[in-house]
């Protein structure tokens, strides 16, 4: 979500573009009979930064992202995918630039009134969710124990995540608005974030080095985002997707077959702390099913 942390990771990684040695098959069911016309709009948990093949080195997109996969499922007549690694709500609704310092228009001028189907994946960095985690790993490198985490951000008496997510709320709802101003009749779809840390527990340091008494601080955190987004999409004629739930087990912490999200050293080609190429074959497998039903 951070742009530094994507744009350290990229260097690191050498923009890694090969394909994965065992390859993912998209779901291949249609979801039904009218042509789908499909913009994604999203940040780096949309886009798929490193997870193989990378096909815009701006905004660190992957052809094999969620949208990607989705699209293929569902025989998109037409679709256009300007997920940005870095992107908060203000890049839905206003040109900026990506990784490399490039514009990027709006991601909003994707949508047409001929659009169908959006899906919407943002509010992280609003928040300033990588930035957090890794500022919360940095405070936990020496010690596993304690939680300094908790302590930086909720001095004072007040929690300051838990403002940061509520100052987030009224700009998802402006996001969606402009959505559905721009494509009155299609169906908007917000997206959830999948799990990090482990939904129980105590954690992993150092493979994920928050320390014990910060995991469960974070893990709130994240939910809390997931529950925010979750209330301002119905609140604005939008559905909600949870795909938090069906991660649950699938956190950075588990072996390299198993997880959806990487640790802070990947084992898998993704950045540091954000969906694999499983995780976003996860995601389209989720918003698949939710679609159908």
């Amino acid at each position: 979500m951070h742009r530094k942390i994507l744009a350290a990771a990229a260097v690191a990684m050498g923009l890694v573009i090969a394909a994965p040695s065992t390859a993912i098959a998209a779901p291949s069911t249609a979801v039904a009979p009218t042509a789908v016309r499909y913009v994604a709009l999203g940040d780096s948990f949309t886009s798929g930064p490193l997870v193989p093949t990378q096909v815009d080195l701006n905004c660190l997109r992957s052809n094999r992202n969620y949208p990607s996969l989705l699209a293929s499922a569902l025989g998109a007549a037409s679709f256009k995918d300007v997920s940005c690694a870095g992107a908060t709500t203000n890049d839905i609704l206003n040109p900026g630039t990506g990784q490399l310092n490039r514009p990027v228009p709006a991601q909003l001028s994707a949508v047409t009134p001929d659009t169908t189907l959006v899906t919407v994946g943002i509010g992280g960095n609003d928040i300033g969710f990588s930035s957090i985690m890794t500022t919360c790993a940095e405070e936990s490198l020496g010690s596993p124990l304690g939680s300094p985490c908790r302590d930086r951000y909720t001095s004072g008496g007040t929690d300051q995540l838990q403002e940061r997510i509520a100052a987030t709320a009224p700009k998802i709802a402006n996001v969606l608005r402009a959505v559905r101003a721009a494509a009155p009749n299609a169906r908007v779809v917000v997206l959830g974030y999948v799990t990090l840390l482990p939904d129980s527990g105590l954690g992993c340091w150092p493979v994920v080095p928050i320390a014990y008494g910060d995991v469960s601080y974070l893990r709130g955190i994240h939910r809390s985002l997931n529950a925010m987004l979750a209330n301002t999409a119905a609140a604005n004629g939008a559905e909600y997707i949870d795909v938090y739930t069906p991660s649950i087990g699938r956190d950075a912490c588990k072996g390299s077959s198993t997880r959806w999200t990487e640790p802070l050293i990947p084992g898998n080609s993704a950045a540091p702390l954000h969906p694999n190429a499983a995780g976003e074959q996860g995601m389209a497998n989720v918003i698949l099913a939710a679609l159908r039903a």
